[in-house]
């Protein structure tokens, strides 16, 4: 084994999916929230954080973006994951017995349509691997658990409905974070991910953006933050096509740091082929 990743959830969360998929080589690490998964990292418990950022449905999973500019981690790599969803049971239970679907809160709007049509109320849990667990523990027929094929074999479960999602392209974004940075140009597409915060003048933001514009670098994300509780000061997160060593990158973020009074880069990684 290549080492330890940690993930956010129990065995068979999709995070867990997410692992045995982007770095099947390393051990899994359940971790019971997002902090702690990036924890796990920093304290050298794990090699590795695979955290989801973003769902096509969901959108952005907010946790995840207020803990980034603090994890103190760097971006490696990311991964795309097609998110299927499954209503599973206790073994000899039927879809018109169940009554409620237990599943975590990001899930249960990916599967509204499904839950309606057959009367099945969404009740909240904390995970869905862990929402799998308890429902194998509980033995009821009337109540079911929406999680993965990987949940339903670790727990004993059965698919009483498989692929319940509403849409189907339902996929979520993870990033893995690394305690040390790799800038080292790792495939033909490259994203780069940083952190900046504008100086307190007039029209900083538009100024510092127009270096991207002009140097015609494409910006897929930009995300604001509030600093230390201050309406004034502001923090973003942003996401762009490239690699700090390309011509018209590197001139982008010279021009950034001109209006800028921090910038850091939180990771280069090569992206996604589910990106196109």
């Amino acid at each position: 084994m290549s080492g330890r990743i940690a993930f956010q959830g129990e065995l068979g969360a999709y995070g867990h999916q997410a692992c045995a998929d982007a770095r099947p080589d390393y051990t899994p690490l359940p971790c019971m929230t997002f902090h702690d998964t990036m924890s796990a990292v920093r304290d050298r418990a794990a090699d590795l954080a695979m955290v989801a950022v973003e769902n096509s449905i969901y959108g952005r999973v907010a946790d995840v973006h207020q803990l980034l500019p603090e994890s103190g981690l760097h971006i490696v790599a990311e991964a795309f994951v097609r998110v299927h969803v499954n209503l599973l049971g206790v073994r000899g239970a039927r879809l018109d017995q169940v009554r409620e679907a237990h599943g975590h809160p990001v899930i249960l709007p990916q599967c509204s349509g499904f839950l309606r049509r057959h009367a099945i109320n969404g009740v909240i849990s904390s995970d869905n691997a862990r929402a799998a667990r308890e429902i194998a523990e509980r033995g009821d027929p009337s109540h079911a658990a929406l999680a993965s094929e990987m949940a339903a074999k670790i727990y004993g479960l059965e698919v009483l409905a498989a692929h319940i999602e509403d849409r189907p392209d339902n996929t979520t974004r993870f990033l893995i974070m690394a305690r040390d940075i790799d800038l080292m140009r790792r495939g033909e597409q490259m994203m780069t991910s940083f952190l900046f915060r504008v100086r307190n003048i007039p029209a900083a933001l538009y100024k510092a953006m127009g270096g991207f514009a002009t140097n015609n670098v494409n910006m897929l994300k930009l995300e604001s933050y509030m600093v230390d509780g201050s309406f004034t000061a502001t923090q973003f997160f942003a996401e762009i096509e490239g690699h700090p060593e390309d011509e018209n990158v590197a001139r982008a973020l010279d021009e950034l740091r001109y209006f800028t009074s921090y910038l850091q880069i939180l990771g280069t990684y090569p992206a996604d082929p589910a990106r196109r």
